[in-house]
């Protein structure tokens, strides 16, 4: 029997895949990019998984299960652990009644992605009315499983049958898959300690769990009124659980990523183990540890977007739920990030050619309508609060009087787009993330020849041209890596539907997966400066972590429970805010203005006195700094205040001031 020689097709498609391959190993020679590895967590990862794998192998022995099963029951249980119970089964119940809201559009598991996006609509529009507590909100979440529990039980038995199936016919991809969704995983075990969480996005939810409204002041916080959706959804989540709850809801965007994936490949004609090479793929991007350690909507953004993806792909829909599904999770889109609905665009318009003849001009005024109720909330109030309805973004236009008449932008991100961006986002990574040379991951370079096949072939270029204009699309304004990762998940379907065959190919795709959980850490300085090790080591407990990372925090709980309505001023330091003190949180970062040029002024004085003025005039309760920030102007206005050192952890002070304070 002679064997078949390689057409040159094949030799053309080895030659793309080995020249991605060879031209990202020469970039991590070239940049040096193997001394940015942060070994000691390389081998954290390393022995997570090996106890996983011992774990799941014993069970495997008792239960007859495919191994990826019995993996991903180890890793819920690990996660139970150490997020607790009550965070897990809130997450649980806000996920059943999302099914019992999208079953109305479409059943299935589908359900739990559109039922989140009304659920952060229908709440979004009654922020600031005082309905958000947590026996309202548990009472109707049970009252929608009960009512929908057929649409919801039919929701769970279809994904596990799905999983099920696809584990067995591909057990070893499964597995391998199963194995690195547990290690992306126990980024979401970490406390909220990232920056933009601890000083914006835990505010809402705190807010509503102290007063049972959100106040909406964009005088006091710049964001207040940004487009809210993700931190929505965490807000009902800890009102459920009493509690932070973060990690248990970005659990569930990363189980409706891997699920919308997955489905996608499929749709695309996918063998079964390419299924889950795509979900593999996204699990092992550094940016997906990262965005599960914390509460950027970048998280379910790149959910969002897939899930549009396979609603787009499926043949078999209705065309008119098809409509109203895709139209609800575009707006789902916009309700997070304006960028994300931008990046949208291209799907939107490839959904609009696809479905063209069934779209009339009735039917399409009837889902833009859909998709402004899904995303407008925020905008609306913004509008209507501030003129400016994206606050503070393009205030040189909108001049409201909450901020600076200015248009706000970083300009640390701004390198520049050229053809060369994924090479320099991959290798010059610091230029666009505060990360580490990889941290962005490095699918765009070894999978460069995957990519221009995905363009080139029939069934996959459609889904490969869309994510690519939503790439530079999302690129145009900022070059800032984490906004990429949504578009670069949405791509990923498309590489491995059109990967060549081979078993050495194959073997590549997993070196990669495995190059990237290497660099994991260098896209997050918590994972990296060992914050998964205590984690581990205080399961449940995170005042050592906030001892180490944000001693803040742990003033901030104590300050919660003093009698004291006054506002607590954050000096800018460390950390902008502390909004979990709720309506209660002021600060002198430029989160807002106003203070923020007072403290300016009031730091130039030196004797305090002007300091002291301040703190009287804002009839301030609390000050609350980092003594790296203390100047002496500060330092001195806190003594003419009369102030008491209340609370001391670390290098965080807090500072208590009598009633009427001042010179």
């Amino acid at each position: 029997m002679t064997t078949p020689r390689p057409t040159q097709a094949s030799r053309s498609q080895a030659v793309l895949l080995w020249g991605g391959f060879g031209a990202c190993l020469a970039g991590i020679a070239l940049h040096r990019a193997w001394s940015a590895i942060a070994f000691p967590r390389v081998f954290e990862h390393l022995v997570l998984a090996l106890l996983a794998l011992g774990a799941a192998r014993l069970l495997q022995r008792a239960l007859r299960w495919p191994l990826a099963t019995v993996l991903a029951a180890t890793w819920l249980a690990a996660s139970l652990a150490y997020l607790g119970p009550l965070p897990l089964a809130a997450a649980s119940l806000l996920a059943g009644a999302a099914i019992a809201l999208g079953s109305f559009i479409l059943p299935g598991p589908v359900a739990l992605p559109m039922g989140l996006v009304l659920v952060a609509a229908g709440s979004g529009w009654w922020l600031s009315v005082p309905l958000h507590h947590r026996a309202t909100d548990a009472i109707a979440c049970l009252a929608l499983v009960a009512w929908r529990h057929d649409a919801v039980a039919g929701a769970l038995r279809l994904a596990w049958r799905s999983f099920d199936a696809s584990a067995r016919a591909a057990p070893g991809s499964a597995a391998a898959t199963m194995l690195l969704l547990g290690l992306a995983a126990t980024s979401a075990w970490l406390p909220t300690m990232q920056a933009d969480d601890v000083g914006y996005h835990l505010g809402l939810a705190w807010e509503l769990q102290a007063t049972g409204r959100y106040a909406m002041a964009a005088a006091h916080h710049a964001w207040a009124v940004a487009p809210w959706a993700g931190d929505v959804l965490h807000g009902i989540v800890q009102l459920l659980a009493g509690r932070e709850a973060r990690g248990a809801l970005n659990l569930a965007w990363l189980a409706i990523a891997a699920g919308a994936l997955h489905a996608t490949a499929g749709a695309l004609g996918a063998s079964d183990a390419r299924r889950w090479w795509s979900v593999a793929l996204m699990a092992s991007l550094p940016l997906s540890l990262h965005l599960l350690a914390g509460m950027q909507t970048e998280l379910p953004a790149s959910a969002l977007l897939a899930v549009l993806a396979w609603l787009v792909l499926h043949g078999d829909l209705p065309v008119a739920r098809r409509g109203m599904a895709i139209a609800l999770v575009y707006g789902g889109l916009w309700a997070l990030k304006p960028l994300h609905g931008l990046a949208a665009l291209p799907m939107l318009g490839w959904a609009a050619w696809r479905h063209r003849r069934a779209l009339g001009a009735a039917s399409g005024l009837l889902l833009a309508l859909v998709a402004a109720l899904a995303g407008g909330a925020s905008y609306a109030h913004a509008w209507w609060r501030t003129a400016n309805p994206v606050l503070p973004l393009l205030n040189g236009w909108f001049r409201s009087p909450a901020f600076p008449p200015t248009d706000f932008t970083d300009p640390r991100w701004h390198a520049g787009i050229g053809i060369d961006l994924p090479w320099r986002l991959t290798f010059e990574t610091p230029r666009y993330l505060e990360g580490f040379a990889g941290g962005a991951g490095f699918v765009l370079v070894a999978l460069a020849g995957a990519w221009w096949l995905a363009l080139r072939e029939p069934r996959t270029r459609a889904l490969a041209i869309v994510a690519t204009l939503a790439l530079v699309g999302s690129a145009l304004p900022m070059q800032y890596a984490r906004y990429l990762h949504p578009s670069l998940v949405l791509l990923l379907p498309a590489l491995v539907a059109a990967y060549p065959p081979g078993a050495a190919a194959r073997t590549a795709l997993w070196a990669l997966c495995a190059l990237q959980l290497a660099f994991a850490t260098n896209a997050d300085w918590m994972l990296r400066t060992g914050a998964l090790k205590r984690v581990l080591a205080h399961p449940l407990d995170d005042a050592p972590l906030f001892e180490r990372y944000v001693p803040e925090r742990l003033i901030a709980r104590t300050l919660r429970e003093r009698d004291d309505p006054r506002p607590v001023l954050v000096v800018a330091g460390r950390v902008g805010a502390l909004p979990e003190l709720g309506p209660r949180a002021r600060t002198t970062s430029w989160y807002a203005p106003a203070l923020e040029q007072a403290a300016g002024i009031a730091t130039a004085d030196p004797s305090g006195q002007a300091w002291a003025r301040l703190l009287r005039a804002h009839d301030i309760g609390h000050v609350v700094v980092d003594d790296a920030h203390a100047t002496v102007a500060l330092r001195n206005g806190l003594r003419l205040a009369s102030a008491d050192e209340v609370a001391r952890v670390a290098d965080a002070t807090a500072w208590r001031l009598p009633e009427n304070a001042g010179p």
